[in-house]
């Protein structure tokens, strides 16, 4: 897929606004400017920015009701994957987005792009040693479905919903997890990828 059909769609289907693609635009510049430096993303991937890892990302708010007064985790954001897509999407001051990054390196990155497009997000390092306040997990990336789901039910006390973007061994994962009572999943297909999905998990 193509810069100009990734936006496209971002546009027509997503219904990203102008103003948002601009700042997809900047926020672009300024990985690829500190991939320079850091490996921040695989450099293979760096000339299709836009269809695999930004609108691979931005596929997530089809799941996501952002005119609700919630909170949104995404766990092990590094260079801002989902969640910086998500919050230029997002235009509800009531909707709260953190990304939460051990590395230092790619915090300052998340911190010097959340000046630098001016949006409206929190970054901390920890996820493990406190409770998080969140109605939606988002992954990109991170870890396998268990140690996720596992760290969302020591972090996150009350129900919540899981959204986690993996590739062609996603029903695998799920097969090899033993889901309680208390959880319920689905698939959805990725308009990236064919082979690629995103698991939908509610924990009661």
């Amino acid at each position: 897929m193509s810069e100009e059909e990734a936006k496209e769609m971002l546009k027509s289907y997503l219904q990203f606004t102008k103003d948002d693609i601009d700042k997809l635009e900047k926020f672009k510049n300024n990985l690829l400017e500190y991939n320079a430096r850091y490996n921040l993303i695989s450099k293979s991937t760096e000339n299709f920015i836009w269809s695999r890892h930004i609108l691979d990302s931005a596929q997530l708010i089809k799941y996501i009701n952002f005119n609700n007064t919630i909170s949104l985790a995404d766990f092990g954001s590094g260079a801002g994957f989902p969640g910086i897509v998500l919050a230029i999407f997002n235009k509800n001051s009531k909707f709260h987005v953190k990304l939460f990054e051990k590395s230092s390196v790619k915090r300052k990155f998340l911190s010097l792009v959340k000046k630098n497009l001016e949006i409206n997000l929190d970054i901390d390092e920890n996820l493990y040693d406190k409770e998080i306040l969140a109605d939606i997990v988002v992954c990109r990336a991170f870890k396998k479905l268990d140690k996720i789901i596992r760290i969302s039910r020591e972090t996150i006390k009350k129900p919540h919903k899981i959204i986690i973007l993996k590739g062609k061994n996603a029903q695998e994962e799920i097969n090899n997890v033993s889901l309680d009572k208390n959880y319920s999943y689905k698939l959805e297909n990725s308009i990236t990828d064919i082979d690629s999905k995103i698991i939908i998990i509610n924990a009661k």
